[in-house]
C-alpha cells in the first residue's frame, strides 16, 4: 500500500501573507509547493495574450489545460515562474493580473480543467499548497488546513509596500478598493468560493510577524503531524 503523503493547506484572501508563509514553511519543511494561484494568473495572462474579453469559458478552459508551465527558484530563494519557457514572474504579480485571475476563477470549466493538476503536485516528502480553495476543494483530506486572514486595511497596505518597492508607483487608496472587489467577487462565487474549511484552523497575521505565523504553523504541523 503506498504511503499517504502530507499536505498543509493555506488558504486566505489577497494580501494576508499566505504566499510567503506558504514559501517559508515549505522550505523549512523541505517540501513541494503549489501556488495555486499562479495557476490562475497563468490562465488569465495566457488567455489574455489571445484576447481575454472576447474569450468564452470553453476557451479558457483549453487555456487552462494546455498550459507550459514550470515552477522554480532564483538564486536568492525568490519564486521563478515559467510559462513556454519565458519568465512572467513579474507579468503575472501584477494588480491587472491578478484581477483577470480573479475573474477567469469563477469559471466552472476552468476551476475543472486545473483540478488534477493541481493535485498532481502532492509528491513525497510532503505537500505545502497555497490559494483560496485548497482546504476546501482541492484537498479536502488535507493533514492540516490554515485560512490565513488579516484585515482589509493591513492587506491593501502591504500590497502597496510590496508594489512600491518594485518601484511601481500605486494609489494606496485603489489597491483597496480593488481588494474590497476582489474579496467580494472571490467570496460570493458559486464555485469554491473564499471561505475556510470546517476543520481549518484560522490565523489573523494583522499584527503577527511574518517569522511569528511561519512559527505558529509549524508547530501546528508537529502537533498532528509528527
Amino acid at each position: 500500500m503506498t504511503a499517504r503523503i502530507p499536505v498543509l493547506t493555506i488558504d486566505g484572501p489577497s494580501g494576508s501573507g499566505k504566499g510567503t508563509v506558504a514559501r517559508r514553511v515549505a522550505e523549512r519543511l523541505g517540501w513541494h509547493l503549489l501556488d495555486s494561484g499562479a495557476l490562475y494568473r497563468l490562465v488569465a495572462l495566457a488567455s489574455r495574450a489571445t484576447g481575454l474579453e472576447s474569450m468564452d469559458e470553453a476557451g479558457h478552459a483549453v487555456c487552462a489545460a494546455t498550459l507550459d508551465v514550470r515552477f522554480s527558484s532564483r538564486p536568492d530563494g525568490e519564486e521563478q515562474i515559467w510559462l513556454a519557457g519565458q519568465d512572467v514572474t513579474a507579468a503575472i504579480r501584477t494588480e491587472r493580473a491578478g484581477d483577470d485571475a480573479s475573474r477567469v476563477a469563477v469559471m466552472p470549466a476552468v476551476r475543472s480543467a486545473l483540478l488534477e493538476r493541481q493535485r498532481a503536485f502532492a509528491q513525497s516528502p510532503g505537500l505545502v499548497a497555497d490559494g483560496r480553495d485548497m482546504g476546501t476543494v482541492i484537498f479536502p483530506e488535507a493533514e492540516v488546513k490554515i485560512f490565513l486572514t488579516a484585515t482589509p486595511e493591513e492587506r491593501a497596505r502591504r500590497r502597496h509596500k510590496q508594489l512600491k518597492d518594485k518601484g511601481l508607483d500605486v494609489s494606496l487608496a485603489a489597491l483597496s478598493r480593488e481588494i474590497a472587489e476582489r474579496d467580494r467577487r472571490d467570496s460570493s462565487r458559486a464555485v469554491a468560493p473564499l471561505v475556510p474549511a470546517s476543520d481549518a484552523l484560522i490565523l489573523d497575521s494583522t499584527v503577527m510577524p511574518i517569522e511569528e505565523v511561519v512559527d505558529q504553523v509549524l508547530s501546528v504541523m508537529r502537533q498532528r503531524v509528527g
